[in-house]
């Protein structure tokens, strides 16, 4: 990992709740990012009431690149910014273990074409976002939009050949 990356300690909060549907008896979802974690371990059930479980999921490391501040700042500049979790289903007896946290956009989308995967986005949490814009301020380079240009088709060099047959010259 490049010196210049930045690890910051998150806790996670996970809901369970039953379903409203005949195909699942229960719904997971998260619903905080936690800047400072209980000295709990994971998947510790915190409160209980009316169907509804609130579990600490566990700690994660939010990994912030040099490379990919153009995805935070794209993040922090909008209106809301936000926070991903990725749950990714396991043999453990809440069903789930905490895959990933990320302000990198792109790094969620990735989680969520797995299919498999619970992602949620939160929003981001105030002393994640100032680090996460104290990162974006050492560490982002603007770079210039460069258009890939292609190669002009010679339309003769097409004609004078059929595929898999030689020259007959």
């Amino acid at each position: 990992m490049n010196p210049n990356s930045l690890r910051i300690p998150v806790g996670v909060l996970a809901e369970r709740r039953p379903a409203v549907t005949k195909w699942a008896e229960e719904v997971w979802r998260v619903v905080e990012v936690l800047e400072q974690a209980p000295a709990v371990p994971d998947w510790t059930l915190l409160r209980e009431e009316t169907g509804r479980s609130l579990f600490f999921a566990g700690t994660a490391e939010v990994v912030l690149h040099p490379t990919d501040t153009s995805n935070y700042k794209h993040n922090i500049e909008a209106e809301r910014p936000l926070v991903w979790v990725a749950l990714r289903p396991a043999a453990t007896p809440s069903g789930f273990v905490l895959q990933t946290v990320t302000v990198d956009p792109g790094e969620a989308h990735l989680h969520a074409d797995t299919g498999n995967d619970l992602v949620e986005a939160l929003p981001m949490p105030p002393g994640l976002l100032a680090a996460t814009a104290d990162f974006i301020a050492r560490h982002h380079v603007e770079r210039a939009f460069y258009k890939r240009k292609r190669d002009k088709a010679d339309p003769e060099a097409l004609a004078r050949r059929r595929p898999g047959i030689e020259d007959e010259e």
